[in-house]
């Protein structure tokens, strides 16, 4: 009886090891998730909100629904804007321009030149494109707008010093279906045309679905039971998600947005969950690089997620304009370098 004792106990044992070991690979972040009263936003973060709101009004209150198949004119309306309001910031812009179901579909791509380590690239991006009769606003009309807005802080026109590494933000078409996960997704097309051009890819942040949120008991769900006995429950949290083998740059980049005053979860989970492959940060998995999505966990917390009531009002300004001194702060934190004060 002893030994069947013994047995146990090592079998025990080795479950909690196991447990443990998967706590921390996946689980485990460092820093601390802010709690307690948010503080007011100040001067800046007041200029950014109203930019955010005026962009997401232009881009999806007046342009609308945007895709190849049902709105192909708010698609390249979408992309006029996005490259306009690149154009306004200093930049020069380039694309990708390809060819989809007969018609001309592009990425659009501004960069900013590393100072020291110019050859190690930080990509910053979001799909501007919808599905079909949905305005999406916060899918993905809120990221677009964030991209912009970082954009702007780290333009070197507004001020802003030069970053370690290059930075690049991309805004890339054709994320939704049925173009997920094919060639003719925008984000493939980019992260294959960076493998074949051999660029140092140090990681890749993905901006979806990143403007809602709730201070409502029960209002996070999460797409395994599980997943509700360690995280919040109530959606008023940013969540950035990664693959195991992008789990150090899931670090660096909580570990910016910790130190600003914004409640934040992570996780850096295996492929067997299939909702971590959710947008085009999976495009540079496919490819070899580091990636990690910043997101608002879309269906898993936003009613309105793919549906014609995915309008301007739905999104939460304030926060926003939070999240992106927050992501300014993880985007340094990885590249090195300083925003300017512009909105």
């Amino acid at each position: 009886m002893i030994y069947l004792y013994l047995s146990l106990a090592v079998v025990a044992g080795i479950i909690a090891v196991a447990l443990i070991t998967a706590w921390r690979i996946m689980v485990w972040m460092p820093g601390r998730s802010f709690r307690g009263q948010l503080p007011p936003l100040d001067e800046r973060e007041k200029r950014v909100r109203d930019r955010l709101r005026n962009d997401l009004q232009r881009l999806s209150g007046d342009i609308g629904p945007r895709n190849v198949s049902h709105q192909y004119d708010g698609l390249l309306a979408a992309a006029e804007f996005i490259e306009q309001s690149l154009v306004d910031a200093g930049y020069e812009t380039s694309d990708q321009a390809f060819d989809v179901d007969g018609q001309i579909v592009r990425n659009i791509a501004v960069e900013i030149q590393g100072s020291t380590r110019p050859d190690e690239v930080l990509v910053v991006g979001a799909h501007y494109d919808t599905i079909p009769n949905c305005p999406g606003a916060n899918d993905n009309g809120s990221a677009v707008v964030a991209n912009l807005a970082l954009a702007r802080s780290f333009s070197p026109s507004n001020g802003a010093a030069p970053p370690e590494r290059t930075i690049r933000f991309v805004f890339f078409v054709n994320e939704e279906r049925p173009y997920y996960g094919t060639e003719s997704m925008g984000s493939l097309r980019y992260a294959q045309k960076c493998q074949a051009d051999g660029d140092k890819i140090i990681g890749m942040i993905c901006l979806e679905t990143i403007g809602y949120y709730s201070n409502t008991p029960g209002s996070q769900r999460y797409p395994t039971r599980w997943l509700g006995y360690l995280y919040p429950t109530t959606g008023n949290f940013i969540t950035v998600v990664g693959n195991i083998a992008s789990r150090r740059f899931v670090h660096q980049v909580i570990r910016g947005l910790r130190r600003t005053a914004i409640p934040s979860q992570g996780m850096a989970a295996p492929h067997l969950l299939k909702d971590i492959f959710r947008s085009d940060h999976a495009s540079f998995w496919r490819c070899g690089y580091p990636a990690l999505m910043i997101t608002d966990t879309a269906n898993f917390r936003y009613a309105h997620y793919h549906t014609p009531e995915d309008t301007v009002d739905k999104v939460d300004f304030q926060t926003l304009a939070r999240l992106i001194s927050a992501i300014e702060a993880s985007v340094m934190e990885v590249a090195g370098g300083e925003t300017a004060d512009s909105p």
